[in-house]
């Protein structure tokens, strides 16, 4: 039976939650979230298991139907489904507040094509060639790459989950590197594999529940400036596992990766929720290492509660001996001791790698938040030049603005390439080992000393001596 003093914090926790509509809620071991999702739906709540433990409550919730269930001594936790956004372009909103003050009669105008959902092309014919395009990677150069990949370029082909926007899984220099499910067949309309998911190809949707998790970008500047996607996903995957040696494009910094498309953000964001089931898919289907250039905007110190699911799911990950690679965060602060500090960033779980922006002049990014232990290593994240939506390759965001790709989000897939090029070549070490010879090959450069654990930035090419 659940003790007085528990059952009372998660009274207060629901009477301060009592206006919200989608709560998450924990129930206690042996209880079935699927066997409570029922019970919930029974007190006409619409409720989805996510994992073992949680459950996603919506609806008007009732402080007496719920009283129920707390009283039952089955539930350990309850909170919001907080909001959760990109780690985007710190520049990029008041660059485009200021250019469409000066010019409303453009924020309507089409960015480009809306193709949303297209079909899964079959993986292509392989080709070698240079990759025409690699010398405009400044950051690829910086890291020593090329170098990193003389000393072993590993064989092994590491599945890198992009938990982001969706990927152009249509662009010529990622299609060769989407992972494929090999126990699905394609456009069956069958749950082959039984994992909950039909016709899960090459991820799945989370944000619109389908199998074709597309990097839909925002259709107008209007729609960006209110917070929409600019081809986020895309530009990562490209970063993280760009096809190398094709003679086409570029080249991420695992050439040899699998990238598994996971979309759980669009124009206005993203849940806790989604992004658990994202996670848990990743770690369910063989990813051994995730892509996270996003953020929670719960653990605001104001809020009764915090959010304990989006951390349970980072457990979960580490439980599994997977790698969570996460942006620092876009806002200038000390993850060490600022109360808005970055989150999944921030979390003490030494699974996660947090990875702080700099650029080509081995500057922190004035943008870029640190952290003396909170984060952990910087990577290139100013000016980065990957692969866009629409088959296309470029290092600015909006031309006539000359607002470039920018921020955490840009530094955080270099590393997690690393992760999968250093585990392609040593596949028998764990989640602790790959991350210690990420950071122990750190080279030191002055502006990171005492602003991140390391005191310095990726080296590929340090890392696969180690």
């Amino acid at each position: 039976m659940k003790s007085f003093s528990t059952a009372l914090l998660l009274t207060v926790a629901l009477a301060a939650q009592s206006h919200a509509e989608d709560l998450l809620v924990k129930v206690a071991n042996p209880v079935s979230t699927k066997h409570a999702a029922i019970y919930f739906a029974s007190q006409g709540f619409k409720s989805e298991a996510l994992t073992d433990n949680w459950i996603q409550v919506k609806g008007n919730v009732n402080q007496i139907g719920m009283q129920k269930f707390l009283e039952s001594g089955s539930v350990v936790y309850v909170q919001k489904n907080y909001k959760i956004h990109l780690q985007q372009n710190p520049h990029l909103q008041t660059e485009l507040k200021s250019y469409l003050a000066a010019h409303p009669e453009a924020g309507s105008q089409p960015l480009a094509p809306q193709v949303d959902n297209p079909e899964i092309p079959p993986a292509p014919t392989a080709t070698t060639g240079a990759d025409p395009l690699f010398s405009s990677q400044w950051g690829m150069n910086d890291i020593g790459t090329t170098a990193g990949w003389n000393i072993n370029r590993g064989t092994n082909k590491v599945i890198v989950a992009v938990i982001d926007t969706g990927v152009d899984y249509t662009h010529e220099d990622l299609m060769g590197n989407l992972w494929r499910n090999p126990k699905e067949i394609p456009n069956n309309g069958i749950d082959d594999d039984n994992n909950g998911y039909i016709d899960d190809i090459i991820g799945w949707d989370f944000l619109s529940n389908d199998n074709k998790p597309y990097d839909l970008a925002a259709a107008s500047l209007m729609d960006l400036l209110n917070g929409g996607n600019p081809g986020h996903g895309t530009h990562c995957a490209g970063n993280v596992a760009a096809v190398g040696g094709n003679g086409k494009g570029i080249s991420g910094v695992a050439p040899n990766a699998q990238i598994m498309a996971l979309r759980f953000i669009g124009n206005e964001g993203g849940t806790t929720a989604a992004a658990i089931k994202a996670i848990k898919y990743a770690v369910d289907n063989g990813a051994k290492v995730l892509s996270n250039s996003w953020g929670s905007e719960g653990e605001d110190p104001a809020e009764a509660t915090e959010n304990q699911a989006l951390q349970d799911a980072v457990q979960y990950a580490k439980d599994h001996d997977v790698l969570f690679i996460a942006a620092a965060g876009n806002s200038s602060k000390n993850n060490d001791t600022d109360d808005k500090k970055s989150f999944p960033a921030s979390y003490t779980h030494d699974n996660i790698i947090s990875v702080a922006a700099i650029d080509s002049a081995d500057n922190i990014a004035s943008f870029s938040n640190v952290g003396a232990t909170s984060v952990d290593i910087a990577a290139p994240g100013v000016k980065i030049f990957s692969t866009t939506v629409g088959g296309k390759y470029s290092d600015t965001v909006i031309a006539l603005l000359n607002a470039t790709w920018d921020g955490t989000s840009m530094a955080c897939p270099h590393v997690a390439g690393a992760a999968a090029l250093y585990w392609s070549a040593h596949p028998e070490k764990t989640y602790a080992q790959v991350r210690d010879a990420i950071l122990g090959s750190a080279k030191s450069v002055p502006s990171a000393q005492g602003k991140v654990l390391t005191g310095g930035k990726l080296s590929v090419e340090q890392l696969m001596k180690f």
